[in-house]
């Protein structure tokens, strides 16, 4: 690589999960969902192809209060047939990640970046649940909500308006974004993508 080359990274593996309960020492996973796009936020493989996966929850597994009360639709669809167990869950996303990215090499360097809002919480739990997923992940993180403190405390700028779906939609490669759907992890991902595509086009120096 010459002195004038930039070694962009190999794509961003958009994740979220929804867990059984905020205490993450004590979580399960309810829900994962993954997008992975390229350095400019195109997507790598088709719409259909997102993964928006509910994990099964085995007989005597309990949720939290607060997620049984905000979540009941997500329980009820964890506790059905279309739900999957967690090891499924994670060969799927390895293997989308394979067919994107090309197979893990050896060298971290060569591997895709987790990205996404507040990422560490889901980066913690899978590295707990999802050994496949994390194998195939460079060692750093893209966490949009660095960029959202930034775009606060030092440009001074509105919050991102996650509820508003024209502009989510403005900025979400494609525009396919139909509803705001807090809580939902795929619907987190766009949000996310889009709010990074944001701060692109109107984070400037000075």
């Amino acid at each position: 690589m010459s002195e004038t080359e930039v070694e962009k990274s190999k794509g961003y593996v958009w994740f979220d999960a929804e867990f059984t309960s905020l205490d993450l020492d004590r979580a399960r996973l309810l829900q994962v969902a993954v997008i992975i796009t390229d350095t400019d936020l195109n997507r790598l493989h088709s719409e259909e192809d997102d993964l928006n996966l509910c994990i099964r929850l085995e007989e005597g597994e309990t949720v939290s209060p607060w997620v049984e009360e905000n979540l009941s639709g997500l329980v009820s669809k964890c506790r059905s047939e279309d739900a999957v167990s967690v090891g499924e869950a994670d060969r799927r996303i390895a293997a989308l990640i394979d067919r994107c990215c090309g197979a893990a090499g050896e060298s971290i360097s060569e591997r895709p970046v987790l990205a996404g809002n507040s990422v560490h919480n889901d980066w913690f739990l899978m590295r707990k649940f999802l050994p496949e997923f994390s194998t195939r992940l460079h060692y750093r993180l893209l966490d949009v909500s660095s960029l959202k403190i930034q775009w606060q405390d030092w440009k001074g700028g509105d919050a991102f308006d996650k509820e508003n779906v024209a502009l989510l939609n403005q900025y979400f490669p494609g525009g396919t974004i139909d509803a705001a759907n807090a809580h939902d992890a795929l619907f987190d991902i766009k949000a996310s993508i889009a709010e990074l595509a944001f701060y692109r086009a109107n984070f400037t120096g000075g």
